[in-house]
């Protein structure tokens, strides 16, 4: 019988703050840490980094016309990595009521999985910002008392 691999220990300052995420473990994680970078002066804001991993929309307005889209020109291995956490988050009460009511209000699972993918990344930076660890009725409190 092998014996079990000891799992090394995070050595990044943000390792924890990360992984206390649901759906971010040690590997996703450092995808997603990778991608940001340390520079915590970067993004000046969330939307910017939401931007960046194309999980902000396009909204296009004309006269009648209103068209929302999706970002094409985008970070691919940010925005590939945020799909397999938002899909992975979903275990999760806050991710999955934030899931199931945009999927309610009509959007399709990839637009629902990117708009997840948005909410959490936005915590993220926050998170990352303040110091704080992840704290789901922080981030999704009124998803969590309409789902109950």
């Amino acid at each position: 019988m092998p014996r079990p691999r000891p799992r090394p220990s995070p050595q990044h300052p943000d390792a924890e703050i990360i992984t206390s995420f649901p759906g971010l473990g040690d590997l996703n994680g450092a995808r997603v840490l990778a991608e940001l970078g340390d520079d915590r002066d970067r993004f000046t804001d969330a939307r910017s980094v939401k931007a960046y991993a194309g999980s902000a929309p396009i909204t296009l307005a004309s006269g009648k016309s209103y068209v929302v889209h999706h970002r094409k020109v985008k970070n691919q291995r940010l925005a590939a990595a945020g799909f397999v956490w938002a899909f992975a988050s979903l275990r999760s009460a806050g991710p999955r009521a934030h899931y199931d009511h945009r999927h309610a209000i009509g959007n399709r699972h990839s637009s629902a999985l990117r708009n997840t993918f948005s909410r959490t990344l936005g915590c993220l930076h926050h998170c990352l910002q303040t110091g704080q660890l992840y704290d789901e009725n922080a981030a999704f409190g009124i998803r969590l008392q309409a789902a109950a």
